[in-house]
């Protein structure tokens, strides 16, 4: 990544937009999938806007599949609609640069030269209209022992069998598929904190300057295992883009 200028300030937020989103070919063969309309604006542009409603001021998007349409579209300065500031957008090309899409943690390490101390993550393909970005999530992270927040959602029924427990503490559980107690799904939006992505939970060298390729989920299991993961449960609207059909229903609400 290019380095940042010594007066430009780190992003608070990153978008995860490098899928190539096979299960909604057609559609994606033109088109990113953060970028198909949902109620006539782009997927990714609801999450864009709540994070300007939040207070945010630059967002990191990766890139990957038909990554220069991103851009295109967003340009690097975002107006959101109402009386929010705008986003400055900067764009970590991984497709561009290596090929293809480097996974969800092998992305985030790859951009963490240009995000925060304490940063949120959320994915450019999930509808979550009415979640707040609320600065004073980061403030609790930032004082917290812990290295990371998640934000779980009621199971839908493309995975019925959720993720992670919650415990009563408010700690993230890597429980098995067959334990007994009530499973979450993860909603993809969450708070991390830099040295999540460092040893010992992750090898990756900061900036992913060889392209590693690597998934979150087992970074989020390993730290859950010694309590340094705390979720809260979100009840909004939400769902999970990923199929044509849910796109569909979503435009017929």
């Amino acid at each position: 990544l290019p380095a940042l200028a010594p007066d430009s300030p780190r992003a608070a937020a990153m978008l995860l937009a490098a899928g190539r989103g096979e299960r909604m070919r057609p559609l994606t063969d033109v088109t990113p999938k953060p970028l198909l309309a949902v109620r006539g604006r782009p997927l990714m542009a609801w999450c864009l806007q709540r994070m300007a409603e939040g207070g945010l001021s630059d967002v990191v998007i990766n890139t990957g599949w038909l990554g220069e349409h991103m851009p295109a579209a967003l340009g690097n300065c975002w107006r959101p609609e109402g009386s929010a500031g705008p986003l400055q957008l900067r764009y970590s090309h991984e497709g561009q640069d290596f090929g293809g899409a480097l996974e969800t943690a092998g992305g985030i390490v790859r951009a963490l030269p240009w995000l925060d101390d304490v940063f949120w993550v959320a994915a450019g393909d999930v509808f979550a209209p009415d979640f707040r970005f609320d600065p004073s999530e980061r403030s609790r992270l930032a004082a917290s022992p812990c290295l990371a927040h998640l934000w779980l959602v009621p199971n839908p029924p493309h995975n019925p069998r959720g993720d992670f427990g919650l415990s009563e503490e408010g700690l993230a559980l890597n429980l098995p598929t067959d334990h007994p107690g009530p499973r979450y799904t993860f909603s993809t939006i969450a708070l991390y904190k830099q040295a999540f992505f460092a040893p010992p939970w992750c090898d990756i060298p900061r900036g992913n300057p060889e392209g590693v390729k690597a998934p979150l989920a087992p970074l989020l299991r390993r730290a859950m295992e010694g309590g340094w993961v705390s979720a809260s449960l979100y009840t909004g609207d939400w769902t999970d883009v990923g199929t044509p059909e849910r796109l569909a229903e979503l435009n017929q609400a």
